[in-house]
């Protein structure tokens, strides 16, 4: 047997065994194609899913270094003792080492804990950079602490699916394609990304593409444009490669691409290594050298402060608020964006598990397949293992990783043909939700920013209708999107109707049941009588009336 054989025979038992997991329990549980669950996910299977998550896993180990580098700017619990010269710290070196050892403790705190919904948020709008901004960094925390809580409540008894049910199909539809322009952004940025691109003096956004030392104060290429050896290993192996595996359904292409412009990156003599001999370089070398290497987290843990007094006070609700509103908003608009574009939203609008904490880079591995919450326990598996080794997956660069956020971008914005371009109350609203989500750097600011302009022009609209009586309408009309705002009681959570069932209805259905049994006894004694020509014996049956409607006779034979 040759080694082409020899790989025909691994393949073939790989699929004999993934038929079998598809089939099983586990399967029916993950609802895998082929398991016989009524709502069975087509096309998704055992290895696929584990392979989504590797994918994902891999666009969002950057997270690690990022967010560690992003929340560590706050000053977190150091002190800062400012002077007039120097008020934020900037010089101080024993504070400068108290950030070094905070940003370790977050390295591995983001391992344990993985997401970056609100991180740049909380850091340089809320706490401020090294702690300049309106809320203290304890404060800020504790708000993040209940926040979590009342989230989670929201999600549990089914109230954030109110919020996706009142934001309109167009409106849900643009910010999908909002959120596949915003990751092509991230993609091209120099921070998570290719840094193709950067922010400009003179204009919002610049040409990039220069070596990090060439960019000045405001983050502008003083020259060297488009010249950086890295950005162009990140498009030619990370992009145009990953793009040619794509287009012959290669597996794992993504995870290919990312590992090689790694790889690639690593080593120190090169103009393009990820750990060049300066001072930035040399302290990511210095956390990569171990490769197996845990971290205990010091100073950080429970250092909320939970005595509000009146100041206090006023910034902890200031800051829950602000928290609670961005977050629910983020995450509704990220989860049904994702959910859309990986096929499992309902005719309704619906989609399955809503109970999570959402991110833009899943949008990879739903693009290499992942389907179910077997590719989310892959990547909670994947970020649990990195807890030793964050030296490794902490070292992606951002250019190995940001040619698969503009892939993905891509993908996403095909939904684009999908928004109702016919009428002008539905595309205005939809393109501002598209175009302000990557301009504002913010998924719940686009979305905001579309229901504003779709509530605002609807309703004036209206209005001229109403006032009309029909008689002035605006062109295409009758192509506008039906709004439908509240719930019937399809859409009434599950917890409400066991509470009312338990509070109300309880002692009606057990009568019910009674007096259906009894009418199906008499329903057939008058179905015999009139079969034996009878009619001294019939019985005159009134079917009782349940919640308005007459029980049919099936509801009758199975005891309504």
């Amino acid at each position: 047997m040759g080694l082409r054989g020899f790989f025909q025979k691994v393949v073939d038992k790989a699929v004999f065994w993934e038929d079998r997991i598809n089939s099983s329990t586990f399967g029916r549980v993950f609802r895998l194609d082929g398991s016989g669950h009524p709502k069975q996910i087509p096309g998704s299977s055992f290895f696929r899913e584990i392979r989504a998550g590797f994918t994902t896993f891999a666009t969002m180990a950057y997270i690690i270094a990022v967010n560690s580098a992003v929340l560590s700017d706050t000053g977190g619990t150091c002190h800062c003792p400012k002077t007039a010269t120097d008020p934020t710290c900037k010089y101080d070196a024993g504070y400068e080492v108290c950030v070094t050892l905070l940003k370790q403790d977050l390295v591995t705190s983001t391992a344990a804990f993985p997401g970056m919904g609100l991180n740049a948020y909380f850091t340089y709008q809320v706490v401020g950079w090294h702690g300049t901004g309106m809320v203290p960094y304890r404060i800020a925390l504790t708000a993040v602490f209940v926040e979590g809580f009342i989230f989670l409540l929201l999600a549990l008894t089914g109230m954030r699916q109110w919020l996706v049910k009142m934001i309109p199909a167009t409106i849900k539809t643009a910010c999908g394609v909002g959120i596949g322009l915003f990751l092509t952004e991230i993609g091209l940025s120099y921070s998570a990304g290719l840094g193709a691109i950067t922010s400009g003096y003179t204009t919002p956004v610049a040409i990039g593409g220069c070596p990090t030392w060439k960019l000045d104060d405001h983050g502008e290429c003083t020259g060297n444009v488009m010249s950086n050896p890295s950005m162009w290993i990140g498009i030619f192996v990370g992009g145009i490669l990953v793009a040619f595996l794509m287009a012959f359904k290669v597996k794992s292409a993504i995870i290919i691409g990312i590992a090689l412009v790694s790889i690639i990156s690593w080593p120190r003599n090169t103009s393009f290594s990820y750990f060049p001999y300066n001072e930035a370089g040399n302290a990511r070398f210095e956390f990569f050298e171990p490769i197996v290497a845990f971290h205990p987290i010091k100073g950080i843990l429970n250092v909320q402060q939970w005595s509000l007094g009146e100041a206090s006070g006023t910034q902890f609700v200031l800051a829950l608020v602000t928290f609670l509103y961005v977050d629910i908003i983020d995450c509704t608009a990220t989860l049904y964006s994702m959910a859309r574009f990986c096929g499992v939203v309902e005719e309704d609008g619906d989609f399955p598990d809503r109970r999570s904490h959402t991110a833009l880079m899943p949008g990879a591995g739903i693009a290499d397949g992942g389907r179910t919450g077997l590719t989310a326990m892959t990547v909670g598996f994947c970020f649990l293992i990195s807890l030793f080794f964050a030296p490794i997956f902490a070292s992606v660069p951002p250019w190995a990783t940001g040619p698969t956020l503009v892939l993905v971008g891509c993908l996403m914005i095909r939904q684009v043909t999908n928004i109702n371009w016919a009428y002008i109350g539905d595309a205005v609203p939809s393109f501002v939700t598209l175009a302000f989500m990557p301009l504002s750097y913010s998924v719940a600011y686009g979305l905001i920013a579309g229901m504003l302009v779709y509530i605002t022009l609807n309703t004036m609209i209206w209005v001229v209708v109403y006032l009309t009586d029909g008689r002035v309408v605006p062109s295409n009309w009758n192509e506008k999107e039906v709004y439908r705002f509240g719930f019937g009681k399809k859409d009434v959570p599950k917890w409400m109707l066991f509470i009312r069932d338990k509070m109300l209805g309880k002692g009606r259905r057990v009568e019910e049941h009674k007096v259906a049994v009894e009418l199906v006894d008499n329903a057939s004694a008058e179905r015999n009588s009139s079969r034996n020509g009878s009619t001294d014996d019939k019985v005159v049956v009134v079917r009782p009336q349940y919640d308005g409607r007459p029980i049919s006779e099936q509801e009758l034979r199975i005891g309504h």
